[in-house]
């Protein structure tokens, strides 16, 4: 089912804050380590939010969303602060690693030959199952 367009708008109300309570806490405590909020979906009756994080380096990520998502009622108080004039209330937020810069990163490693080459070394490939 297609995003109404008040899911969208409460999506991006939610993401351009969410950047930047995430950005601070990454600011205070983590160095070196980059935070963007690549998507948020909202549930039809706006209770439940789905953020999907993509963290670099992406060796922490699952540490990382595992705190986040620990300290997701903290979270959850300071975006409610930041966007009490915009909604009543903020859904329940769920955090997940998005890993579709590892997806292309992968990608552009087997364009520029890097990979193991499947047509010259076919033991790399899975193996059908006869049925």
């Amino acid at each position: 089912m297609e995003e109404t367009n008040r899911q969208k708008k409460i999506a991006g109300v939610i993401q351009k804050d969410l950047v930047d309570v995430l950005q601070s806490a990454a600011q205070d405590g983590m160095r070196g380590v980059i935070i963007s909020v690549t998507r948020v979906r909202v549930t039809t009756d706006l209770s439940q939010g789905q953020v999907f994080l993509s963290i670099f380096p992406s060796e922490k990520r699952d540490e990382l969303v595992a705190a986040i998502q620990s300290n997701s009622r903290s979270i959850r108080h300071e975006l409610a602060q930041r966007t009490k004039h915009q909604l009543r209330r903020v859904p329940n937020l769920v955090f997940y690693g998005d890993d579709s810069l590892d997806y292309i990163e992968n990608i552009d490693a087997s364009l520029r030959g890097e990979d193991i080459n499947p047509i010259k070394n076919p033991e790399v490939l899975p193996k059908r199952k006869k049925s």
